[in-house]
């Protein structure tokens, strides 16, 4: 596998599980590969701040979920957000950390970065395999003056349970009638067709190492990875890049009290400029803490990053939360989060 900026990154945060024994202070967390290039950098910089280490696992949001509700660490991390009986069921507290977006990526000889343009509807044909070569004029269509192979499309999706699988495949159930009635969405659905590489980065390097491929990554790892991202056409009939503008004007009328959890999906929202593909990723912690000091240590992690992460996460194309959602998290965090003399455990 191709090496990434991030395995780079996580090298310079040195997140060891080592290191983790050294403090009181210090904390695991595991789960979507979606975030993972921003809590790499976040948790670096707060070890710099602090000295505190913060060890986060990229394994996919269904293994953070699995490891959260264990309680193997300390938080859990998943693009697909719990619904109210889940989080009910298993006692855990979920509030949202970054909006970001999902992207299709391509490697075809020629074809730059946002030249390409799809749409819904066709993105959803070529990942059922019903458009099976790029000069099929459903895309040919949507691109005149662009050349395209006269090639087989390779199929490139996530092998283990995602939060991005979930995103793009509630996306695709949107905007393809077909595909919400015979694949479906999830973390892990059954593709039709095609090859899984696991996490965002299998699929980023499948995609750099197969000519005339096609998948889908979290847009960080498509920058970092020099992979041609494609324009797509949103809900108003527009084309668009994605961008941190656009993720945040897919975002700009979210109602983070509409779902438990703030578990607000933002696939397909209306807006000229919003990009298609757009996500909050999620932490989750349990709502009793039987180690009080652990819970509020990841507590002040997030607190810290929200205060001084901002910069950090749009320079990695994500979008920081306004302080106004910040500022409900941490009420959510002091009304809900508690030790287990029933004591909250942020003040």
């Amino acid at each position: 596998m191709l090496k990434s900026a991030f395995q780079k990154i996580a090298i310079a945060a040195a997140f060891s599980a080592a290191a983790l024994s050294v403090q009181a202070a210090n904390i695991t967390g595991a789960g979507a590969s979606f975030p993972y290039p921003l809590y790499a950098k976040w948790a670096s910089e707060y070890h710099k701040a602090t000295g505190n280490q913060v060890n986060y696992q990229s394994i996919g949001s269904g293994g953070g979920q699995q490891q959260i509700i264990a309680r193997t660490v300390d938080f859990g991390a998943t693009d697909d957000p719990l619904s109210g009986d889940k989080l009910a069921e298993n006692k855990l507290v979920q509030f949202p950390a970054v909006i970001g977006g999902a992207v299709p990526v391509v490697n075809i000889r020629g074809i730059e970065p946002g030249a390409l343009k799809l749409s819904g509807p066709v993105l959803a044909d070529i990942f059922q395999g019903k458009i099976k070569r790029w000069n099929d004029p459903a895309i040919t269509g949507l691109n005149n003056g662009l050349k395209l192979p006269d090639a087989d499309i390779i199929i490139v999706h996530r092998s283990d349970g995602s939060g991005t699988t979930f995103l793009w495949t509630n996306y695709l159930s949107k905007v393809s009638e077909d595909w919400k009635a015979k694949i479906g969405e999830g973390k892990a659905v059954k593709w039709p067709t095609g090859q899984g590489g696991k996490g965002n980065e299998g699929v980023a390097a499948y995609v750099s190492q197969l000519q005339n491929s096609i998948g889908y990554v979290e847009y960080a790892y498509a920058k970092q990875n020099n992979l041609s991202w494609t324009q797509l056409q949103n809900s108003a009939g527009k084309f668009v890049q994605p961008s941190g503008e656009a993720f945040a004007a897919a975002a700009a009328n979210a109602d983070w009290n509409s779902a438990p959890g703030m578990g607000v999906v933002l696939t397909n929202e209306p807006g000229d400029a919003s990009w298609p593909v757009t996500a909050a990723t999620f932490i989750l912690v349990p709502q009793t803490q039987d180690k009080p000091e652990q819970g509020k240590a990841v507590l002040t992690f997030f607190d810290w990053a929200f205060k001084n992460g901002a910069a950090m996460a749009t320079e990695l194309d994500y979008v920081p939360l306004p302080e106004a959602v910040t500022n409900q998290i941490r009420s959510v965090w002091s009304s809900e989060i508690k030790d287990s003399n029933g004591q909250a455990v942020w003040k």
